[in-house]
């Protein structure tokens, strides 16, 4: 079980004031079949750049992450979600043609590269870790990142690596992009 993130989301109530209209855990997590311990929190999600900040009909709060998950954000919009990923030794990458494939994306899946988590997406990303520690693979490195470090990664193949003993968990905001 992965651990909740409050996600708290403002809005404007008749009036054009202010407001919260919810506050509370994330209510849509993912967990790939093949690697449950692994979880993906979708906080929000945007479909077209510039986007709406206005509610939905009659003011009520309409949930952009209500919908079934997919790895890559929109191709004009963008997606912010937090992974957490258990240690490696505690991971199941057995089948990770699957796990993509759960994550509608089958063609990011990179089964010839070093690390079995290897993939590329039609994105720009910032990556933020907010707990724990974990490797940055590229083709060619790695990089170790610590809680506050950021990542931009640009469209490239990569995969991420816990090799510590606990949680590592990751803010990811993923921007669509042309692929590269």
């Amino acid at each position: 079980m992965v651990k909740p993130v409050r996600r708290i989301v403002t809005g404007h109530d008749a009036k054009g004031r202010s407001v919260f209209v919810d506050d509370g855990p994330a209510p849509n997590v993912f967990w790939p079949s093949h690697s449950p311990n692994v979880g993906l929190t979708n906080l929000w999600l945007v479909d077209v750049l510039p986007a709406s900040a206005a509610d939905g009909p009659d003011r009520l709060f309409v949930d952009p992450t209500a919908q079934p998950f997919r790895l890559e954000p929109p191709p004009n919009g963008n997606v912010v979600r937090i992974v957490e990923f258990p240690p490696d030794r505690e991971r199941n990458y057995g089948n990770q043609a699957e796990v993509f494939r759960q994550y509608g994306a089958t063609e990011a899946h990179d089964a010839a590269a070093r690390h079995p988590g290897f993939h590329k997406t039609r994105s720009v990303d910032y990556a933020i870790v907010v707990e724990g520690e974990i490797w940055a693979l590229m083709d060619v490195g790695e990089t170790l990142m610590g809680v506050g470090d950021v990542l931009i990664q640009r469209g490239t193949n990569h995969a991420w690596s816990n090799r510590s003993g606990r949680i590592a968990r990751v803010c990811f905001v993923l921007n669509g992009a042309d692929p590269v």
